[in-house]
């Protein structure tokens, strides 16, 4: 595991204000917060984010989407059947919640909402993390045989029924409602074949 010196200033803001805004939402992370936790003088906050808080959540969610992309692309890689592998994925998303003590949801969310209509540029970062991310969805289903259409439209509901699960079982602390939205997947993904 890297830590956190081992990493530049920069990385280290992005990485610790994806993670508050994931945990906190946009209008509860301040720059001070994020300075203290990341180690760096807000000073340095302003150098390398001239833009602000907004700047550096659009940055934040930008890093948040390749940290998911990455995990996606990889349970896609080491399991064929796609309906296997969005099982695979909704088990390890449970886990990963369970083991931040139900912290750790979706790192777009909540700042996705939290911004809707008045921060455009986030808004505008968080629907490229998902658009990014049905494409991962939609490309591996093309790969196992399905037409673009169903593809496509599969992907929306694979990534839609991710993100409500995700913030279901972080809501109740339980693992259920991704398990459920894991097999109930699986099942519709299989109906297509």
């Amino acid at each position: 595991m890297v830590t956190k010196h081992e990493i530049g200033t920069r990385e280290r803001i992005v990485r610790t204000t994806s993670r508050l805004l994931q945990r906190q939402g946009y209008g509860a992370t301040g720059l001070k917060e994020i300075s203290r936790e990341a180690e760096a003088t807000l000073g340095s906050v302003y150098h390398f984010f001239p833009g602000g808080k907004r700047e550096l959540a659009v940055e934040a969610i930008r890093h948040g989407d390749k940290e998911f992309a990455e995990a996606l692309a990889a349970w896609f890689d080491r399991v064929g059947d796609p309906g296997a592998a969005v099982i695979a994925c909704t088990r390890e998303l449970a886990a990963g919640l369970r083991e931040s003590g139900w912290l750790d949801g979706c790192p777009i969310t909540t700042v996705a909402l939290e911004s809707a209509g008045h921060e455009p540029d986030i808004q505008r970062a968080a629907e490229e993390a998902y658009e990014n991310w049905r494409a991962l969805v939609r490309d591996k289903l093309l790969r196992s045989g399905f037409t673009e259409d169903v593809a496509r439209e599969l992907a929306h509901t694979v990534i839609n029924t991710l993100e409500g699960a995700e913030m279901s079982a972080q809501v109740s602390q339980s693992e259920e409602p991704l398990e459920i939205a894991g097999r109930h997947l699986a099942r519709l993904i299989d109906s297509y074949r």
